[in-house]
């Protein structure tokens, strides 16, 4: 059975490299680039994949959307920038996609490393994403943040993790939390979440400190994990105060 593997990459010169050899093993790598301006490309098509350009805008459910209509084989193996497969996962994904036709898919855990720590605790482990797709089983990927597939037959789950290099500084984390909150913000407006009060920022955040830090019990991975804790919290906080100033503006409009 063959697999491609499919890769979204938007300025990822300092990743991609090492995330291609990671799966040099399939038939076919595919990269959907994404308005990229530094040495993806360049670097990608050295290592003999196949780059298409996604047209401006879009969404990452439509940028995996159009990997997969680029893909030539059976097996679709979604992996981003940030995640590598390890020799023991490829050995775990060669002995099922090549016997086994119970599922149509499989979600893989993640080993999440977060300022070089590997996060247990704080609802970090196993992280379930749903990645080895049979194509023809592969309806669609919907959702504008959190993308998810639409699978036509039983998933399955691998025990092998992919590794994924995630939140390596912390002004990583808040140029990605700026950018995906102003996403979140919007669709909770869509969704008519009620007006935003000050009691409710005062809910929200412990909500999260309740989850992260007592039920995951986050503080067990040491001083990232209290870091990570406390800006949670914060992430949340900066989504629901843009949620608050946009119903503010479609108040005065």
């Amino acid at each position: 059975m063959k697999i491609s593997a499919i890769i979204i990459a938007i300025n990822s010169e300092e990743l991609i490299g090492e995330c291609i050899d990671s799966v040099s093993w399939v038939d076919e790598i595919v990269v959907v680039d994404h308005a990229t301006d530094d040495n993806t490309v360049k670097i990608a098509k050295e290592k003999d994949a196949k780059v298409y350009k996604y047209p401006q805008g879009g969404t990452f459910s439509d940028w995996r959307n159009f990997g997969a209509k680029k893909a030539n084989c059976p097996w679709v193996l979604y992996i981003d920038v940030d995640e590598r497969v390890t020799p023991l996962l490829r050995k775990e994904i060669l002995s099922k996609i090549g016997k086994e036709e119970k599922y149509s898919a499989y979600a893989i855990p993640r080993r999440n490393i977060l300022l070089g720590h590997e996060m247990k605790y704080g609802d970090w482990w196993p992280d379930y994403v749903l990645r080895l797709i049979k194509k023809e089983a592969l309806a669609k990927w919907h959702g504008d943040l959190h993308e998810q597939p639409e699978i036509k037959g039983e998933i399955g789950k691998l025990k092998e993790p992919f590794v994924h290099i995630t939140h390596r500084s912390l002004t990583e984390m808040v140029d990605k939390t700026n950018e995906w909150s102003e996403i979140e913000a919007k669709l909770l407006l869509q969704a008519g979440h009620p007006q935003m009060t000050w009691w409710r920022f005062f809910s929200v955040a412990m909500r999260e400190f309740w989850k992260r830090g007592i039920l995951e019990m986050g503080f067990r991975d040491g001083t990232v994990g209290v870091i990570e804790i406390i800006y949670q919290i914060f992430s949340r906080m900066v989504t629901y105060a843009k949620l608050w100033e946009m119903q503010l503006k479609n108040r005065n409009s």
